[in-house]
C-alpha cells in the first residue's frame, strides 16, 4: 500500500508591513508593533499614528502575519495570524526570518543610536518574544500588551534575552481574555527569568489605549 510523507520546500514570498512616519538620519525612535490574532496591520497601525504626529522623529513599523483568512465563513472581513498549531515550528521559523529581514532593512536607515521599542499585542506578544530571542538587534524595551511571554522559549535563551531588558505588561481591567490571576502568573513567570516587569492597567477591554501609548512613548 502506498504511503505519503511530509516534505518541505523553502520559497520566496511577499510579506506586507505598514509604516507611520518617515525614516531618516533624524529618526530617534523606532517602534516595531505586532498585531493580534485575526487583525490586519493596516488597521492596527492606526492606533499608533499619534506617536509620529506628536514626535516626527518617531517611526512606527507594523508587520503583518504571513497567513490571512476570512474571519467568518468564506467571505467578508479578512484577518491575519502569525501561526496556528498546524506546522507550528515552520511557521515560527518563517516569521522570525521575516521579522529579522524587516528590522535589518529598517534599522539600516536609522542612526546607530536609535531607540527601539518592540510591542506585541495579544498573539503578537508571543510572536515578538520568540523573535527577539533570535533577533539581530537588542531593543531598548519590550512591551507585552494583553499577551504573555511564551513558556516554550528555552530557559537559558530567555534569561539571556531578558537580562537588563525593561519589560512592561499592559492589560485592560476588563480584558475578556486575561484576568488578574493570569497577569499575576505572568509576573511570577518573568520573575523566575530574572525580570521584574512594570505593570500598567487601564480602564478597558482587550484593546489598545491611546493614553497608555502616549505615556509609554514619553517614558
Amino acid at each position: 500500500m502506498a504511503t505519503s510523507h511530509e516534505r518541505q520546500l523553502t520559497v520566496t514570498r511577499s510579506a506586507r508591513y505598514f509604516q507611520a512616519g518617515e525614516l531618516s538620519a533624524a529618526t530617534r525612535q523606532v517602534w516595531f508593533v505586532c498585531h493580534g490574532y485575526g487583525q490586519l496591520a493596516a488597521y492596527f497601525i492606526r492606533h499608533f499614528h499619534l506617536l509620529p504626529e506628536a514626535d516626527p522623529t518617531t517611526v512606527v513599523i507594523a508587520p503583518e502575519g504571513l497567513s490571512r483568512f476570512y474571519l467568518h465563513g468564506t467571505g467578508g472581513r479578512v484577518g491575519a495570524t502569525w501561526m496556528t498549531r498546524e506546522d507550528r515550528l515552520a511557521e515560527i521559523e518563517d516569521y522570525i526570518a521575516y521579522l529579522n529581514q524587516l528590522s535589518h532593512a529598517v534599522l539600516a536607515q536609522c542612526p546607530p543610536e536609535v531607540r527601539v521599542t518592540v510591542l506585541g499585542f495579544s498573539q503578537g506578544a508571543a510572536t515578538v518574544s520568540r523573535w527577539l530571542a533570535r533577533a539581530t538587534f537588542r531593543p531598548a524595551r519590550l512591551i507585552l500588551w494583553a499577551g504573555a511571554f511564551p513558556a516554550d522559549v528555552d530557559f537559558s535563551v530567555a534569561t539571556r534575552l531578558l537580562r537588563q531588558l525593561p519589560i512592561t505588561l499592559v492589560c485592560g481591567d476588563q480584558d475578556e481574555y486575561i484576568n488578574a490571576e493570569d497577569l499575576r502568573k505572568q509576573q511570577e513567570f518573568l520573575r523566575q527569568l530574572g525580570v521584574e516587569p512594570e505593570v500598567i492597567r487601564f480602564s478597558g477591554k482587550h484593546e489598545l489605549n491611546a493614553g497608555v501609548l502616549q505615556r509609554l512613548h514619553q517614558a
